[in-house]
């Protein structure tokens, strides 16, 4: 029989499932961080435990190899103390006329949305170092960041 009429079985056309990418530097957390990634961890665990079929125990165990792995390379760090922008720290600054004010946190923590800001974002990186009164140059603009305060 030729090889165009046999029936070739499903899994050969799926799509390979990769592994979740790790973001790179080094993995640092707050404590806020950490408890996340032990919550993650944990319901990841019990979802696993609860999976019924091959397909969804792939899938909650790849996610869980994920969580594991930043949870052992977790690095918790305290925020910088001293009005410098750091890791941490919580900055109060203006953007094209707008205040705004954001936490320095690690990847796996971030959301923009309510104010957590990933230490790997461009924002993030052009306000390192940055103290109070001081103006940062963002997006090919100079100037174009006025930090208000730093810290609480």
């Amino acid at each position: 029989m030729s090889v165009a009429f046999r029936r070739e079985s499903d899994d050969e056309h799926l799509e390979p499932r990769f592994e979740l990418p790790i973001p790179p530097g080094p993995n640092l957390v707050t404590a806020r961080g950490r408890a996340l990634i032990e919550e993650r961890v944990a319901a990841l665990e019990s979802a696993l435990a609860a999976a019924e079929d091959e397909e969804a125990r792939k899938a909650v165990a790849r996610d869980l190899r994920y969580w594991r792995t930043r949870r052992a390379t977790a690095i918790e760090t305290a925020a910088r103390a001293d009005g410098v922008v750091g890791f941490g720290t919580i900055v109060t600054f203006t953007l094209d006329g707008r205040e705004r004010r954001v936490t320095i946190v690690g990847d796996d923590e971030a959301d923009p949305a309510a104010g957590l800001l990933a230490l790997s974002a461009p924002l993030a990186r052009a306000l390192l170092g940055a103290s109070e009164g001081e103006a940062v140059a963002f997006n090919g603009r100079e100037e174009a960041i006025e930090v208000l305060s730093v810290g609480g």
